[in-house]
C-alpha cells in the first residue's frame, strides 16, 4: 500500500466512526493482531478526537469484558481470528458496544486455530468503503487530551488502566526515531505487536 491509500483509509475510517456518533473522550477498541486495521485505528480514531483502546490478543474472556466495562468501549472491531472468546467477554460485558467484524486476507485458511463465525453487525472493508475520505479531521483540543487506553493484564487483580496523552506518544514518536536511527528509507522489520503499549509509539 502506499502512505497515499493509508491516509486516505484512515480519514474514511474516522468519517465512518464520526458517523457512528463517535467522538471527542469516547472509547474505540480493537482487537487485532498486526494488520492493516491495527495501523488505521491508530490514525482514524484519534482523527474522531476518540481514545483507542487495544486489547491484548492473549486475555481471556473475563479479563476482556472487565475492560470492555471499565473503558466505557463504544465501538469494536474484532478480527474473526479472535471472534471466539470477544464473543464470550461480549456475553459477559455490561456495555454493548458496535461490533465491526474484520476479515484477514491472509490468514492462514490451514491454521491450527480457525477463524471464528462474525459476531458483529458490520463487516470492517464495508463500514470503511462508506466514509468519506475528504473528512474534516482536527487536531486535539489539548495536547493533553487523551489518545489510547491502554491496561495491564491484570495477573494480580483487575487490570489497571493507563491513558496516553496526544503530547506524550508525539515525543514518544520523535525519540523513536531518533534513538533507532531511522533514516529517511529506513527498512523496519516490525516485530512488537501494536496492542502492547501502543508498538512503544512506532505506530505513530
Amino acid at each position: 500500500t502506499t502512505y497515499r491509500d493509508f491516509w486516505r483509509r484512515s480519514l474514511k475510517l474516522a468519517s465512518a466512526l464520526h458517523r457512528h456518533g463517535i467522538g471527542k473522550g469516547d472509547t474505540v477498541t480493537v482487537m487485532l493482531s498486526n494488520t492493516p486495521p491495527m495501523l488505521e485505528a491508530h490514525f482514524g480514531v484519534p482523527m474522531t478526537r476518540a481514545v483507542l483502546h487495544s486489547l491484548n490478543t492473549r486475555l481471556d474472556a473475563a479479563v476482556i469484558a472487565f475492560q470492555l466495562d471499565h473503558a466505557e468501549t463504544k465501538v469494536m472491531v474484532v478480527d474473526r481470528e479472535f471472534a471466539n472468546v470477544v464473543g464470550e467477554a461480549l456475553a459477559l460485558a455490561k456495555v454493548k458496544p458496535l461490533v465491526i467484524d474484520y476479515d484477514d486476507p491472509e490468514y492462514p485458511t490451514d491454521a491450527p486455530y480457525p477463524k471464528g463465525e462474525p459476531i458483529g453487525s458490520l463487516d470492517y472493508e464495508t463500514f470503511v468503503a462508506g466514509g468519506d475520505e475528504d473528512f474534516a479531521w482536527s487536531m486535539p483540543d489539548d495536547e493533553w487530551d487523551a489518545i489510547s487506553l491502554n491496561y495491564t493484564s491484570g495477573t494480580t487483580g483487575n487490570p489497571k488502566g493507563v491513558v496516553y496523552h496526544h503530547r506524550g506518544a508525539a515525543l514518544m514518536a520523535y525519540a523513536n526515531t531518533i534513538h533507532a536511527g531511522m533514516g529517511k528509507h529506513a527498512v523496519y522489520l516490525w516485530t512488537l505487536p501494536m496492542f502492547h503499549c501502543n508498538g512503544w509509539c512506532f505506530p505513530w
